[in-house]
C-alpha cells in the first residue's frame, strides 16, 4: 500500500452520494468521464447497509487510476472485520487506489439500527484499535475520518491520514488546519450551486441545507463557527452563502481557491442538482476548465 498524499488525491475532486447516475460505476458513465476531465478523487457515500459497499468496486473498475474514496463508510454500519475484509478485496484487483474514510454518523441515523448513540469518540477510538490489529490494508496512512470539532480533528491527525469535514464554511477549514498542524491531509467537502440568480441558487441550495441543518453534529459545528441565528429551517442566506459556492464557474474556483488558501490539501466537489433529472454531467463539465486548468 502506498500512502496518501497531496498529489496522489489531486487538488480537486468529485463528492457524490450514493448512486452515480443510477449505475455506479458502469463503464462510459460518469465515474469514467469525470476520470477524463481530471477531477483528483471521486468520493461517494458508502450508505446505511451493512458492510462495505460494492459500488466501490464498480467505480474502481469503471476508472483506469483515479483514486476511489468511501465519504464516509459509517463505523456504526461496518464492523472493522467488515471494513477490513472490504478494503482487501479492493486492494487485489486495484492496489493502492481506495481511500477508506470513516466517521461517526449521526444519532438519528444510527438509531434507526435500534443502537444507541452513545460516546461517538470512543466508539472511532476502539474502532480504530481494531483495525490496527487487522493489519496494513486498513493502516493509518489509508484512511481518513470525517471531523468537525477539535477532538476527533486531533485523532484525524494523530491515528489517520488526515480529516474530512463536511458541510462546513471556510473559517472551519482554517481552524482544522491550525488544529491539525501542517502535515496530516485535509479534504473538505464543498456543495456546490451553477446558477448566478441569487434567489434560484438559493432555492436550490436549500434543498441541500435543509436536510444537514436537522442533523445536530453539523448545527452544532456551525453555532460553534458563530452561525447561532443562522441554523434554523434550511438557514439563513448567511449561512447558505458561507456553505454553498454558488454563481458561475469562475465564482466558485474562486471560493475553491479560498478553501485551499485556507489549509485545504484537496477539496471534494459536489453539485447540488436534482437527483431526478440524474448525475450533472453539464455542470462538472462546465466547472473543470475554471477548477482544473483545462
Amino acid at each position: 500500500m502506498v500512502s496518501l498524499s497531496t498529489m496522489e488525491l489531486g487538488k480537486v475532486g468529485i463528492w457524490w452520494s450514493g448512486t452515480w447516475g443510477g449505475a455506479d460505476g458502469v463503464p462510459g458513465g460518469p465515474a469514467t468521464e469525470m476520470e477524463a476531465l481530471g477531477y483528483g478523487t471521486l468520493w461517494s457515500s458508502a450508505g446505511f447497509e451493512p458492510g462495505l459497499p460494492d459500488r466501490f468496486r464498480r467505480l474502481l473498475e469503471a476508472t483506469t487510476h483515479v483514486p476511489v474514496a468511501s465519504g464516509i463508510l459509517s463505523i456504526w454500519h461496518a464492523s472493522p472485520a467488515q471494513a477490513a475484509e472490504g478494503v482487501g478485496a479492493l486492494e487485489v484487483g486495484h492496489p493502492g487506489r481506495f481511500v477508506l474514510g470513516l466517521g461517526a454518523s449521526h444519532a438519528p441515523i444510527v438509531e434507526q439500527l435500534d443502537t444507541a448513540y452513545a460516546l461517538p469518540f470512543s466508539r472511532m477510538v476502539g474502532y480504530l484499535d481494531e483495525l490496527d490489529d487487522l493489519g496494513p490494508l486498513v493502516a493509518a496512512d489509508r484512511r481518513i475520518l470525517a471531523a468537525l470539532g477539535p477532538r476527533m480533528l486531533t485523532l484525524a491527525a494523530e491515528r489517520a491520514a488526515g480529516a474530512h469535514p463536511y458541510f462546513v464554511p471556510v473559517e472551519h477549514v482554517a481552524r482544522a488546519r491550525e488544529l491539525v498542524g501542517p502535515g496530516p491531509l485535509l479534504a473538505p467537502e464543498l456543495a456546490v450551486v451553477l446558477e448566478t440568480d441569487p434567489q434560484l441558487a438559493r432555492a436550490r441550495a436549500r434543498e441541500y441545507t435543509a436536510g444537514y441543518l436537522r442533523l445536530p453534529n453539523y448545527a452544532n459545528n456551525l453555532r460553534a463557527l458563530g452561525y447561532d441565528d443562522d441554523v434554523e429551517g434550511s438557514g439563513s442566506d448567511r449561512l447558505v452563502d458561507a456553505v454553498i459556492a454558488w454563481g458561475d464557474a469562475a465564482t466558485i474556483a474562486e471560493r475553491v481557491r479560498a478553501f485551499h488558501d485556507a489549509g485545504a490539501d484537496h477539496v471534494c466537489l459536489q453539485v447540488v442538482a436534482d437527483r431526478a433529472q440524474g448525475f450533472p454531467f453539464e455542470a462538472y463539465r462546465a466547472l473543470a476548465p475554471a477548477l482544473l486548468g483545462g
